[in-house]
Parts: structure tokens; sequence; C-alpha cells
């Protein structure tokens, strides 16, 4: 018998401050070159709306070994800055410095000291309220565009290829993946167990997936050479569409749902205010008993908003709620944040299940990991 799992929920938005870590290691003889580059990437990120401050460490064990840590007033405001081409063109100095690097992220739940009486709450955001519960999953996705007319020819080969073990060390296991296309955009969802930077070098060494990969590039709009470092860095972090909210319900079995992908174009700069809206609707909907939505995953990157639900049943037995926008005049802000806007959004049922469908993007394939 399958026991049904409490609530889990993650968020970058409930406005307690953010702590990052940055853990480097360095090339031998890049000292210098690191920390001219440091300099740079410090000055740059000091003026940066949401920033308070950093601190650069060096290991007393091993001086190879660097620690670079940022506070920020809340997660959007650095989410905005990381994802950004600013931020692309800041950091690429770093690269020729560094060996190896993981970046953390973290909600400040409980401070001492004095370093909290000499900041005020009002202006450096507030703490986190409570410890939310965790499944161990990593949930992250890439997205990228193919040329116009090669969407069919795309889609065959991303179906077409046979899973990499589940296993990539004794803390990290694959657990799923699903790909989904948009027109000509195509996103690809993974969840992992432990180390997701780990998993994720672990399936670009995969001859499999090494040989959809170059079967695609002469599709993609953008560019890109996998045999290149510095190629493939560029390319995979601008393809990189973080998680900013997830919430699993806990109502239902695994194998009473079925998932689904949203796709949503934001206006100019409305994105984090897109995905901030679709949270609170999927926030409200895990509360509700009656509610298909079992579990939402919402990515966000610059103006690109996806949304990913497991629904028990049809997608459009709740069009609004499916949408993100049951309740009052939550349509209408939709409007205002929509590329299209006002136009763009339904007034009625029927045009909700209509513009859902719309939406809704075409599933590729949707695998769990084999383990051998």
């Amino acid at each position: 018998m399958t026991t049904l799992s409490e609530r889990i929920s993650q968020s970058a938005f409930d406005g307690s401050r953010l702590r990052v870590v940055l853990l480097l290691d360095l090339h031998d003889g890049a000292q210098k070159q690191f920390l001219e580059a440091y300099e740079h990437l410090r000055n740059q990120v000091a003026s940066v709306p949401g920033h308070i401050s950093d601190q650069l460490c060096q290991s007393i064990e091993n001086p190879s070994q660097w620690l670079i840590t940022s506070e920020w007033e809340s997660a959007p405001p650095f989410l905005a800055w990381v994802n950004s081409e600013e931020h692309v063109e800041t950091v690429q100095p770093l690269h020729g410095c560094v060996r190896d690097t993981r970046s953390l992220r973290f909600s400040i739940l409980r401070e001492t000291g004095k370093t909290f009486v000499a900041a005020p709450e009002p202006a450096k955001g507030r703490l986190q309220s409570a410890p939310r519960l965790g499944d161990g999953v990593v949930r992250h996705a890439l997205t990228f565009t193919v040329k116009p007319g090669s969407e069919d020819a795309v889609a065959k080969i991303l179906a077409d290829y046979d899973s990499p073990r589940a296993r990539v060390d004794e803390t990290t296991r694959l657990r799923r993946t699903s790909l989904f296309m948009h027109g000509n955009r195509v996103v690809r969802a993974v969840e992992v167990e432990g180390d997701l930077l780990a998993a994720l070098r672990h399936v670009s060494r995969q001859p499999e997936v090494r040989a959809v990969e170059e079967a695609i590039n002469p599709y993609l709009e953008q560019d890109r050479d996998l045999s290149d470092p510095d190629s493939a860095r560029m390319f995979f972090t601008r393809a990189a569409l973080p998680t900013v909210h997830h919430v699993t319900a806990g109502r239902q079995k695994p194998e009473d749902v079925r998932r689904h992908a949203l796709f949503y174009q934001a206006k100019d700069g409305c994105g984090m205010a897109l995905a901030r809206l679709l949270a609170g609707q999927d926030e409200e909907a895990a509360d509700d008993q009656a509610s298909p939505i079992d579990s939402s995953t919402i990515f966000q990157r610059d103006d690109v908003v996806v949304r990913l639900l497991e629904v028990g049943g049809p997608l459009d037995a709740r069009p609004a709620q499916a949408l993100g926008i049951e309740g009052l005049r939550k349509a209408a802000v939709l409007g205002r944040l929509l590329d299209g806007g006002a136009n763009a959004v339904p007034t009625n049922d029927e045009e909700a299940a209509r513009f859902l469908a719309r939406s809704e993007m075409r599933l590729i394939t949707d695998r769990r990991a084999t383990e051998s």
C-alpha cells in the first residue's frame, strides 16, 4: 500500500534574506588573476539592488580552495542578477582561474550576534518564518530554442534515446527527466537526489546523451560547440531555467497523477512577478482538498515561465486553477504581466479551456532513469 507524503515546499518568494555560498577550487598559479577578477565582480555586484554584503575567504588548510559568500535582501533580486546577461559577462574572467565550482543558496532561518542588531530587519529583509519540509529532490530545467520548421525533427531526436543509468555516485541519483516543447522552444526538466551539478556532469558524459546533443546541434538557434568547454559552459549557463517555487500537497498517489507543463511568455521585465502570481495560486491549490493539482513546480528565467503540474484527472477539470488564475482579479493581474496583455486573458471557463490548450506544452518524453 502506498503511503501519501506530507506537504513539501520550496520557494524564492517567502521574503526572507538569502545567503549564497560559492565554493571554488583554483588552478595552480591562478591566484593573482582570480583576485583581480573578483575585485571587478565585487564592484559590479555591490551596485545591484537587493545586495547586502559579500565576503571572500581562503582555506587555511588548502590555499587553492576559496569561498565567496554574499547576503541578499531576498531571493528574487539575486536570481534576477545571477540569470542576467550582465552576470554572465561579469563572471567570464573567473572561468579561466577556476578548476571547479559549486553554488549553494540558503534562506536565513535564525541568526545570533551583533550583525542583526546593527542591521535593522526592515532595511535588510526578514528571516525565514519557519522551516520547510523537503523531499530530498533537487528540481532544475534547461530551455533553448530550435530553428522554426525543425520542431518535428528535433522532437523525434529527443524522444529516441536510451536513458542514462540513475546512479551517479554514492550520494547522487538521477530520478526523472521530462522533455516538453512549445512551438520551437524545448524545456528539459530534471529531478535529482543529491548533487545537481554532479548529476548534470554525469549525464553530459554519457555516450547516448552526447549523441542526442550532437544530433540537435544543427537545429539550434544559438550555436554551440560541446567539444569547447567555454562554448558549452556559456550555452548551458544561458539555458538554465531555475526552480523558483515548488509545492506538493501529498494528497494523491504518484500513479494517480499525470505530468503536464504550461508555458507563459511574460512582458519584458515581468517574468519574476508572473512566477510569483502563479506560486501564490499553487499554494492555495495545495490547501484546497478538492483540487486535482497535487504538485506544482515553477521555473523562471527572464521573461520565460514554465509551470510543471502533477494532476489527478483531466487538466481542464478546473481550467482557471490549472492556468493559475482561479480567484478574484487574478486573470486581470495575469493580463498585465503576460506578453499580449489583457487581450490574451480568458474571461470565462470556455475561454480558459482554450487558453489552457494553447499554453500546454507538448510532452516529448517522460522517463525515470534506469539503475543499471
